[in-house]
This record gives C-alpha cells, structure tokens and sequence, in this order.
C-alpha cells in the first residue's frame, strides 16, 4: 500500500476517563498553527478511540521519542493490547482535562477538541492546546513501510 511509504511522525493520542479508556497510535498529526495553537490528526472512525474522543471531546497527545518503540506497539493493537491495557508499564501525568501525557514525551499536549470533520473513513480531529510540556533530548519515532524507525535526539 502507497501510503505507508509516506513517513510519517509517530505520537499517541491517550481518550477516555478511568476504565473507559484507550489511545492509538497517529501519524497523520501536524500543527494546524500557533496563535492560538491547535493541532491536527486524522482519525480512522473504525478505531476503539473514536467513540472515546467523541464522547469525551479531549485527548492527551505525547509525541514517542527514540525509545518509544514499545509504548507505540501496544498502543497500536500489538499482541491484541486493547483499552486501558495499552496504559500499562508506562509513567503517565494527568492533564488539566483528565488526559493522560507520558511522562518521558519529547513534547506532550493536553487538548479540547474544537471540532470533528468526517471524510472518507477519516475524521480530521481539531483540538485547541490547554497545555504544553517538553523534555528535551527523547529524539523522535517515526514509521515507514510496515515498522518503527528510531531517530537519535
């Protein structure tokens, strides 16, 4: 498939409160813009979070770094991972919102969605940023071609 040739950044986005919790795996997020700052992300509508980010209209969204690797296969469905089980052996803080943010994230960002627009099989999911925060020298994950690429900070 000619689309994952594309190369893309890899972040989670982390949706839902307590046990009715769940995340995925994006690579199709960008910024949208700065003032004020908002970000973007395609969303598949067949996803598990979907009916999450819809119900509770926030997400956290921590990009992986270079040592992510494991954090980005669980939360991609690996081994059959599901719901709240994708959360497990990482260090997480809870965002004004209630999202959750790896800990360890090169940058992580707490956001209310401001609005869903279907097309095709996608939503593009806007959110409006509350809150920022970085840690320096995580370097970045990327995906291409069917597997995780690591990229030294």
């Amino acid at each position: 498939m000619a689309m994952r040739a594309l190369v893309g950044n890899c972040s989670i986005l982390t949706v839902g409160q307590g046990d009715d919790r769940s995340g995925l795996v994006i690579t199709s997020g960008i910024s949208l813009s700065a003032e004020p700052a908002k970000l973007l992300a395609c969303i598949n509508r067949e996803s598990s979070s979907w009916p999450l980010i819809e119900k509770y209209r926030n997400f956290g969204w921590s990009s992986l770094g270079a040592d992510h690797r494991k954090v980005a296969e669980q939360f991609s469905g690996f081994g059959g991972i599901e719901g709240i089980d994708r959360y497990a052996g990482c260090e997480w803080d809870t965002a004004v919102t209630g999202a959750l943010l790896l800990r360890d994230a090169p940058a992580a960002f707490d956001c209310e969605v401001e609005d869903l627009i279907e097309h095709g099989t996608h939503s593009i999911v806007i959110g409006r940023v509350l809150a920022v925060r970085t840690t320096p020298n995580q370097g970045a994950l990327t995906y291409w071609k069917q597997g995780f690429q690591s990229l030294a900070g």
